[in-house]
């Protein structure tokens, strides 16, 4: 054989197995691929930037998707720093849903601090009927995103369409939205989905996350059971809901990979309630190939409960 054919035989062979390595050791579940959400205006210790970072490095968690209200806006700096600090990555920001004067000073910060981020975009409205005001809708909505990509495209900033009701909240459409963006040559818009704004999507997920996965940059876990979000349980840590270990076969199944989100989103405790999630995920992830868990885990608030009575 050639000399220069078995070189390059040899190292195709050598790049073949460290891939397939890389692949048999990513772990979707893993702690260090997973995202904390939902965690600055929603704790009831109102932790600044330091404290955060801190929180997040004593939790192990190494990626991070921020939220903010007005008040925060001073503080953005600071908290990029605090993360670099800890060795923690800002994956996502909680981004407006139209560019204006607050969008524009996020881009800046990003730039500033050399962050390549998602920019998590929602949107809402009533449905639509008709085929026409269907299209009428996509346009629209993808006129809106497209100022926003493009202005992130222009930092190696991605968009990804955030559900959070309404019809811009239905994958499907968001997905139509992606293509006609696709179609103008905008190419850095994805989706993230958030399994708590999914209650009325729970029949249909495993058909949609098929059609959501070439797009899909993040998924964010919770709790679910069936009407969960009608009856004051549409936030859950994770294990305490019914159907928790269903949906995450299918994530797992469905064989697609990025991060995975987990949140608080309540006046608690974010430490206690990230904690809970990482326990309820861990006790989950055990049944996934029929591992014997133990015992379901018990959310702080509830311990408390239990010890008080």
């Amino acid at each position: 054989m050639n000399p220069l054919r078995s070189w390059r035989l040899g190292l195709l062979g050598l790049w073949l197995g460290a891939f397939a390595a890389l692949a048999q050791d990513y772990q979707l579940f893993a702690r260090t691929n997973l995202v904390a959400w939902c965690i600055v205006p929603f704790d009831a210790l109102k932790r600044g930037p330091t404290e955060r970072a801190a929180m997040l490095d004593r939790l192990g968690l190494r990626l991070f998707a921020y939220d903010y209200r007005a008040e925060h806006i001073p503080t953005f700096d600071a908290e990029m720093e605090a993360l670099k600090q800890r060795n923690v990555r800002l994956l996502a920001w909680w981004f407006p849903t139209v560019l204006n004067d607050e969008a524009r000073l996020i881009l800046e910060v990003l730039r500033r601090h050399d962050i390549k981020a998602q920019l998590w975009v929602s949107g809402g409205g009533e449905a639509v009927s008709g085929a026409e005001a269907a299209r009428a809708r996509v346009e629209d909505e993808a006129r809106r995103v497209r100022s926003i990509a493009e202005a992130a495209g222009r930092i190696g900033c991605t968009v990804a369409l955030y559900n959070h009701g309404g019809w811009f909240g239905d994958p499907d459409n968001q997905i139509a939205i992606i293509e006609r963006l696709r179609a103008q040559g905008v190419t850095n818009v994805g989706i993230v989905y958030n399994l708590h704004h999914g209650h009325e999507h729970l029949d249909r997920f495993p058909a949609l996350l098929d059609r959501m996965k070439p797009h899909l940059l993040a998924l964010n876990l919770n709790g679910m059971t069936r009407g969960g979000d009608a009856v004051g349980k549409k936030i859950l840590p994770l294990g305490q809901g019914d159907l928790d270990l269903s949906l995450l076969k299918t994530i797992r199944d469905s064989g697609w990979r990025g991060p995975v989100g987990i949140l608080n989103h309540t006046e608690e405790d974010a430490e206690e309630r990230l904690a809970d999630n990482l326990a309820g995920l861990e006790w989950l992830v055990k049944q996934l190939d029929g591992g014997v868990p133990g015992p379901r885990p018990i959310p702080f608030r509830e311990s408390r409960g239990r010890k008080k009575g």
